[in-house]
């Protein structure tokens, strides 16, 4: 059974445990199919991690196990679980980075890992894996847990409308190899806050009131070339339909990117303001 389990994890490249993971699984069984999705998450970043999980999730086939590794220490308040949820299962701790994933979409089944007493020697790491290979070999997760119908939420990652409905506060919740800045703030709520208005976006002392449609999305003439916006700052939405603060052909080790020039990182604040009575010319 050639069966897909990809890996999410803080734990870097330098040392020994990703190797470590994959040998466990491989000794589970040879057809695994292993998947590096990222070991480059900010240490503990619960955020970060549910980000790239749900940005990258879509990519794999029905029946796909995930595993995430991040801040999956077990303890009384942090539990492990499985989670069964568009068709794909993800095995990690109940920290909140799974309840990012299904704000919009409930989970099919959950299940409370309950087999650590069985691997008394065994590291959370492990126990996330052996239930990982037992799911991916077609094992039931009635076997190695009990049901549960409910995810522990984090509300603070999620975005805030004013009274009003004149603003949205969000915040930075990734920072990506480019050192652009991914906000929790999507297309879709901005589209039904704002019901026709215009509106600008701000952080710090900046603010951008144009949203382009792709990294390159300049005005191009004869006198003005496309190189000549390298640097420049942009807010757009991603592919993942969230809101973005980028710079054009950033390279954090030279011009730098949006995180370095503006002081962002991860918790920074970022507003959308909607402009009252609405413009002719609409945003979207």
């Amino acid at each position: 059974m050639n069966s897909i389990i990809t890996l999410t994890t803080d734990f870097g490249y330098r040392d020994h445990h990703v190797g470590s993971m994959k040998g466990k699984l491989l000794n589970e069984s040879r057809d695994f199919t292993i998947v590096d999705i990222s070991h480059d998450v900010d240490p503990f970043d619960v955020q970060g991690a549910s980000y790239v999980i749900n940005s990258a999730y879509k990519s794999f086939a029905k029946g796909t196990v995930h595993v995430i590794g991040v801040d999956c220490e077990y303890t009384a308040f942090n539990k492990h679980v499985v989670m069964f949820w568009q068709d794909q299962y993800f095995v990690a701790a109940d920290n909140g980075i799974l309840s990012f994933l299904t704000h919009r979409f409930m989970p099919e089944k959950i299940y409370e890992i309950t087999i650590h007493g069985l691997y008394p020697e065994a590291t959370s790491t492990e126990i996330l894996l052996i239930v990982a290979a037992h799911i991916a070999k077609g094992g039931s997760a009635d076997v190695i847990g009990r049901e549960i119908k409910e995810l522990k939420a984090i509300k603070s990652i999620q975005p805030n409308i004013s009274a009003d409905s004149n603003s949205i506060f969000g915040s930075i919740i990734y920072i990506d190899h480019f050192g652009n800045c991914i906000s929790n703030i999507n297309q879709q709520l901005i589209k039904d806050v704002a019901k026709g208005r215009d509106f600008y976006v701000s952080f710090g002392t900046k603010k951008i009131t144009r949203i382009h449609r792709s990294y390159s999305d300049f005005k191009v003439t004869e006198e003005s070339r496309l190189r000549d916006y390298e640097g420049d700052v942009l807010a757009l939405f991603n592919a993942n339909q969230f809101l973005e603060i980028a710079i054009y052909k950033s390279n954090t080790k030279t011009i730098g990117g949006a995180k370095t020039l503006f002081g962002l990182q991860n918790g920074s604040t970022i507003t959308v303001s909607f402009i009252t009575p609405p413009k002719k010319e609409q945003l979207f």
